[in-house]
């Protein structure tokens, strides 16, 4: 019988390949296979970088390797039954809950603006994956009476520290930026210093909680 959480593998350029997975618990299983393998042999059939994503796990190679040559099917097989949020870090975000979204959050939803802030915070996130910019972190585990599309317009400008929400994810913006999500409030962390080990505060499988100021 077919696994259908099987990986399928997709040529990606020259030097990479898409590993495209159900979901992800899946990801997450077999990113750490992965890191199991070079840590073991720092050659690893020659990856130099892998990034995970939601559904989706990019492994690049050097110029002399070959990426179709991959063994993703051995690694799969090899991957650790345990529950990946065994080792995973816990961090507590703090948040003044009086972002400019926040009303408008609670208009589209149909609750009342503590509401929103209740279920906000009532839930547990999970860093699935990082993009957009340094130190940013998409968070999975939004309640699904929160999810609201992107504004329609993107503000030319969000302040650093910013926390948002934007269809099934949850984000702190690290830097001031342009963006789009909604914004529920703002919290005082660093989200990204490059004089930190690692850099980002919120590194994938990172178990996140809110709590209110």
């Amino acid at each position: 019988m077919t696994d259908a959480r099987a990986p399928r593998v997709v040529p990606y350029g020259d030097d990479a390949v898409l590993v495209e997975l159900p979901g992800l618990a899946e990801v997450r299983a077999l990113d750490d296979a992965v890191r199991a393998a070079r840590a073991t042999d720092p050659d690893a059939a020659g990856i130099v970088d892998q990034v995970p994503a939601a559904r989706t796990l990019l492994l690049r190679v050097r110029e002399d390797a070959d990426p179709g040559a991959l063994p993703v099917e051995r690694w799969w097989a090899a991957r650790s039954s345990r529950a990946a949020e065994a080792d995973a870090r816990d961090v507590t975000i703090t948040v003044d809950y009086d972002g400019p979204d926040l009303a408008d959050v609670a208009r589209l939803t149909g609750l009342t603006v503590d509401e929103v802030v209740a279920r906000h915070t009532g839930a547990q996130y999970t860093v699935a994956f990082g993009g957009f910019m340094a130190g940013f972190a998409y968070l999975v585990g939004l309640d699904p009476a929160l999810r609201v599309p992107r504004l329609d317009s993107p503000r030319e400008r969000v302040p650093a520290g910013s926390v948002a929400i934007a269809d099934e994810f949850s984000a702190v913006y690290p830097a001031a930026t342009p963006g789009g999500w909604r914004l529920l409030g703002r919290c005082e962390q660093t989200l990204f210093d490059v004089d930190r080990e690692p850099p980002a505060l919120l590194q994938p499988g990172t178990r996140v909680r809110f709590v209110a100021s």
